[in-house]
């Protein structure tokens, strides 16, 4: 029994530690979310403002059409860095060497955003990895998407890579996700032709103030840098969503072990009780019979003193 106690005991701290942590992912999702709704109007500006650059006869120029002799392929994975996830990593990771692997060139560069991804991709054979860390609020995903586009921008400078992808989890309704992918680079022909049929939401005509050139550059870092921002904060929303999943099997686990254990504790407890009161009835007839013997013959309990 006291076996039992401590056994729930730690099973009840344990179901405590995994109610606080379903309450943090529940709360961590919708911020993210948010996060991510809040930048689909500023994104719609962006797009609108590059349509009016581009119609002004620019091209981008941000990555060229033309591959250059090393032909390497880049790519951004956001993963997690902690556990309690399931197959969030594995999924994600097998997804994206899958899309990898089918592409031109045999040279792959990758920024691997989470220890767990790069562990994945380097088991698979995987080497030229970069690791960054895994922002664990809102406000830490702005400096890890300067950090991913400043790399990207020298690296395409040096002539190390032609194109760039971004693979990362979806969410979607519930705690699924999916994995997704899509070519952050080369801003081709078909993404300059696609923007320029946008057609602007009013009827006065928009104006560049400044040098176009200077403003499109600009508005391509601002486009590039919605986009991974969006990519970073659906992963981390479908992080917590799959941690929220995991919590919410943990909890009905702990409380099936936890309805096991206390029906074990009371019927050994009830046992124990049983044997007690039979130890009593026991002594009692015993000792009833002995003094029915003494009450019945008295003189031979005197002869036997």
């Amino acid at each position: 029994m006291e076996s039992l106690r401590r056994k729930i005991a730690s099973a009840g701290d344990l179901g405590g530690v995994v109610r606080s942590m379903k309450a943090l992912a529940a709360s961590s999702i919708g911020q993210y979310e948010r996060a991510v709704q809040s930048l689909d109007d500023y994104y719609r500006t962006v797009e609108l403002g590059l349509a009016v650059c581009l119609r002004e006869g620019r091209q981008a120029g941000f990555m060229p059409e033309r591959k250059s002799a090393v032909g390497m392929t880049g790519a951004v994975v956001f993963g997690s860095d902690q556990g309690l996830v399931g197959g969030f990593n594995d999924v994600l990771v097998e997804f994206a060497l899958r899309t990898i692997k089918s592409l031109p060139g045999t040279k792959k560069k990758i920024w691997a955003v989470g220890e767990r991804v790069q562990s994945l991709l380097t088991d698979d054979g995987l080497d030229n990895i970069v690791v960054l860390s895994v922002p664990t609020s809102v406000h830490g995903i702005t400096p890890l998407v300067g950090q991913v586009l400043v790399e990207i921008e020298a690296a395409h400078e040096r002539g190390h890579i032609d194109e760039v992808y971004v693979f990362h989890n979806h969410p979607k309704s519930g705690s699924i996700y999916e994995p997704v992918g899509k070519q952050l680079l080369p801003l081709d022909r078909s993404w300059e032709r696609k923007l320029t049929e946008l057609r602007w939401p009013t009827k006065s005509v928009p104006q560049i103030i400044g040098r176009t050139t200077a403003a499109l550059q600009d508005l391509i870092r601002e486009y590039l840098f919605v986009l991974l921002f969006q990519a970073c904060a659906e992963s981390l929303a479908s992080e917590n969503a799959s941690r929220l999943s995991a919590m919410q099997r943990a909890e009905k686990n702990i409380e099936d072990i936890l309805e096991d254990l206390n029906g074990k504790f009371h019927r050994i407890r009830q046992e124990s009780i049983d044997e007690e009161l039979f130890d009593l009835i026991s002594g009692y007839e015993a000792l009833s019979k002995h003094v029915s013997r003494t009450s019945v013959s008295p003189k031979e309990t005197d002869v036997d003193h």
